[in-house]
C-alpha cells in the first residue's frame, strides 16, 4: 500500500531523528551541567507546551488536511533542529538554548501529532490499524536499537576522543536535521490528504467541548487515557534518568550509554513484534495490566544494577513491558474513538501525556538530593500503586476482549 509505505518510511526517518537527538542532547547537557534536575527541565521545556496546545492540534487535523499539517510541522521542527546543530558546531550553545528549542519543538509536535495519529486508521483501515500500529510501534523501537548507536558512535568519532567537544555533537545535530528533513518530503508523495469528510459548521471552541464532553461520558475512554498517562509519568523516569544512570552509576561514556539505550531498544521492539504478530487477539484489557504491573517490576531490577551488562538486560525487559503496554493502550484507544472526533481524542491523549512532569518534577528532585537508584525505585513504586488503584477504579478495563469489541464495554 503506497501511502502506508510513505508513511511507514517518514515515521522511520522522524523517529531514527528524535532516538539520536535525545542521546546527543541528554549526553551534551548532562556533560554541561551534571545535573539530573537539567535534564527534568529540558523534558520539561518539550512536554508543558505539548500538554498545553495538543487540544488545539486535535482541533485542526479534524478541520484541516492532515497531510498539510505533517508537512509544516515537519519542515518547522528541521529547521530548528538546523539552528540547534549550528550554535553547537560553534561552540555557542548554552542550557537556555535547549529550554527555548524544546518549546518550540513541543509547540509544533502538538499540532503535528494528532494528525500523524488520525491519519493512520484512514490510510490502513480499522481492520488492520492493530497491525499498521504494532509495524509503526516497531519501527520506533528499531530506531531505539540503533539510533542511539549510531548517535554515541558518531559523536565520539567526529570529537575524536574528545567527547566533551559541542564539535562532535554539533555534526550530529546536522544529521539529524537531514533526517527530519527527509521525513517532510517523504509525506508530499501521500495520496491521501487527510481532509474532513465535510466542512465543520462549529466554531473551533465548540469543537474543544465535543472533545471532553465525549471522553467525559464514556467511561471507557477516559479509564483508558488515564492509564496510559499516570503509570507513565513514572515509569518513563528510566528514559530521562538514563544519561545520569550511565555516568553516575556505571561510569559509561557516550558509546555505552548508546549502547545501552540500544539494549532497551531491543526489548521495546521484541514488545511490539509480539503484539503484531497475536493481531487481534482475546484478552487485550487483562494483557495490557500485566504488562503494566511487569513494566513497575522491571524498573526496580534495573534500579538495582551496578554494570552495564546487568543494565542492558533488565533495561531491555523494562522497554519490553513498557512498549506492550503503550501500545496496546493505544490501539483500544484508536479503535473505541468514532472517526469524525479522532482528532480531538488523540490530542487529549496527548495533552493528558503532557502531564507527565508532575511525576517527573518529584523524580528528578528524588535523584538530585538522594540519588539516582533511589529515585528510578521511588518511581517503580508509584507505577505499581497506580496501576492497581485504577484495576479497581476502572474494571471495564481488565474485560476488554477484543480491540474491535472496545466499543461495547461503554455500555
Amino acid at each position: 500500500m503506497h501511502d502506508f509505505q510513505c508513511l511507514w518510511v517518514s515515521t522511520a526517518c522522524n523517529a531514527f531523528g528524535m532516538q539520536m537527538q535525545n542521546i546527543a542532547r541528554g549526553w551534551l547537557i548532562y556533560d554541561m551541567t551534571e545535573s539530573p534536575m537539567a535534564l527534568t527541565w529540558v523534558m520539561l521545556s518539550f512536554m508543558l507546551p505539548s500538554a498545553l496546545f495538543s487540544i488545539a492540534g486535535g482541533v485542526v487535523a479534524d478541520r484541516m488536511s492532515k497531510k498539510r499539517i505533517m508537512i509544516i510541522s515537519q519542515v518547522l521542527n528541521a529547521a530548528a533542529t538546523f539552528i540547534l546543530a549550528y550554535i553547537t558546531f560553534i561552540g555557542e550553545v548554552t542550557f537556555w538554548h535547549f529550554i527555548i528549542l524544546g518549546v518550540f519543538n513541543g509547540a509544533v509536535g502538538s499540532i503535528s501529532m494528532p494528525a500523524r495519529f488520525a491519519i493512520l486508521p484512514e490510510v490502513v483501515g480499522d481492520e488492520n490499524l492493530v497491525n499498521a500500529s504494532a509495524l509503526q510501534t516497531a519501527t520506533y523501537n528499531l530506531s531505539r536499537i540503533l539510533g542511539p548507536v549510531l548517535a554515541g558512535g558518531l559523536i565520539a568519532f567526529f570529537a575524536a576522543g574528545d567527547t566533551n567537544s559541542t564539535y562532535g555533537v554539533g555534526l550530529v545535530f546536522f544529521i539529524i536535521f537531514g533526517l527530519l528533513l527527509l521525513s517532510a518530503l517523504l509525506v508530499i508523495f501521500l495520496e491521501h490528504n487527510g481532509n474532513p469528510k465535510s466542512e465543520p459548521t462549529t466554531l473551533p471552541l465548540e469543537d474543544v467541548r465535543e472533545g471532553f464532553k465525549f471522553v467525559r461520558d464514556e467511561k471507557l475512554i477516559l479509564g483508558l487515557m488515564i492509564l496510559g498517562f499516570a503509570p507513565s509519568a513514572f515509569g518513563t523516569a528510566v528514559n530521562f534518568l538514563l544519561p545520569a544512570f550511565n555516568q553516575d552509576v556505571l561510569g559509561g561514556g557516550p558509546e555505552e550509554l548508546g549502547i545501552l539505550s540500544a539494549g532497551m531498544g531491543i526489548g521495546a521492539l521484541a514488545g511490539s513484534m509480539l503484539l503484531a504478530r497475536l493481531g487481534d487477539f482475546n484478552g487485550k484489557g487483562r494483557l495490557m495490566l500485566q504488562a503494566a504491573f511487569g513494566w513497575g517490576v522491571a524498573i526496580a531490577l534495573f534500579a538495582l544494577t551496578s554494570n552495564l551488562y546487568a543494565a542492558i538486560f533488565f533495561g531491555a525487559f523494562t522497554a519490553f513491558f513498557h512498549n506492550l503496554f503503550g501500545s496496546l493502550n493505544m490501539s483500544i484507544t484508536q479503535l473505541a474513538t468514532p472517526r469524525y472526533i479522532h482528532g480531538r481524542v488523540m490530542s487529549l491523549t496527548l495533552m493528558i501525556n503532557g502531564l507527565m512532569p508532575l511525576g517527573v518534577i518529584p523524580i528528578g528532585a528524588v535523584a538530585e538530593f538522594v540519588g539516582i537508584e533511589a529515585a528510578l525505585m521511588f518511581g517503580a513504586a508509584m507505577l505499581v500503586l497506580i496501576v492497581w488503584l485504577l484495576n479497581v477504579l476502572f474494571p471495564s478495563i481488565k474485560q476488554i476482549d477484543r480491540g474491535h469489541q472496545a466499543d461495547g464495554a461503554n455500555s
